[in-house]
């Protein structure tokens, strides 16, 4: 789709790759509404800051009310609390889950309606590498990026009539908060992944995989663990 004088939504645009993704768009010649929980926080001239919390059903309905001109709905918001499966509180489990796969099912079903009606468009749900891949220290948030992930793909086939694309983006780390303890050679750029991103969309891409590492990996599910 031609991203040039399209509306998008952006979860978590106001730092990291969601911030990214929002200033490009807005480089692209779209509407963007940077949505986040504080959006006194969102600092791009241009886009249209929107009080956003993924996990709290009014605050999305009242997100899909008022961007009801959105063509584009970037899941970009996401949690990671380091917590183990089998001995983390389960309370940390469960925001990872409500905000990684609940938030972006609650703002696709919101906002499938309103990009149908306002003549079909995108959506792009930022995944991970570890969709695929379960080290055990970072077995919560890939459950969850797993779950989103089927989530995607379930989503890219029921909205297909509706005129409606699904990109997954995965990527591994990213030089972003979340990623501050990872060292540097081991992080992409978080511009040069949300272009890769947004080209994916253009193209109506169903996957953009953005570094070696997830190349890899995808490449791997091809194969049967600890086959005879």
């Amino acid at each position: 789709m031609e991203l040039k004088n399209a509306t998008a939504l952006v979860t978590g645009a106001n730092r990291g790759l969601g911030r990214h993704l929002a200033s490009q768009l807005l480089a692209r010649g779209a509407t963007v509404y940077a949505a986040a929980r504080r959006p006194e926080t969102i600092d791009l001239d241009g886009a249209v800051p929107l009080r956003l919390d993924v996990t709290d059903p009014e605050s999305v309905r009242e997100a899909a009310r008022i961007a009801a001109d959105t063509t584009v709905l970037i899941n970009n918001a996401g949690l990671s609390t380091g917590t183990s499966l089998f001995t983390g509180d389960v309370e940390d489990l469960r925001a990872e889950m409500e905000t990684n796969f609940y938030g972006p099912l609650a703002l696709t079903r919101a906002f499938a309606p309103v990009i149908g009606d306002n003549g079909g468009g995108a959506v792009l749900n930022v995944l991970s590498v570890l969709s695929w891949a379960h080290p055990a220290p970072l077995g919560s948030y890939a459950a969850t990026k797993a779950a989103a992930w089927a989530l995607t793909d379930a989503s890219r086939e029921e909205l297909a009539p509706r005129g409606i694309t699904v990109t997954a983006l995965h990527v591994g780390y990213m030089d972003t908060d979340m990623a501050a303890h990872v060292p540097a050679d081991r992080k992409s750029d978080p511009a040069e992944v949300a272009a890769l991103a947004l080209d994916g969309v253009a193209a109506g891409l169903p996957e953009v995989l953005a570094d070696d590492l997830t190349r890899q990996v995808r490449r791997s599910l091809a194969r049967t663990p600890d086959a005879a």
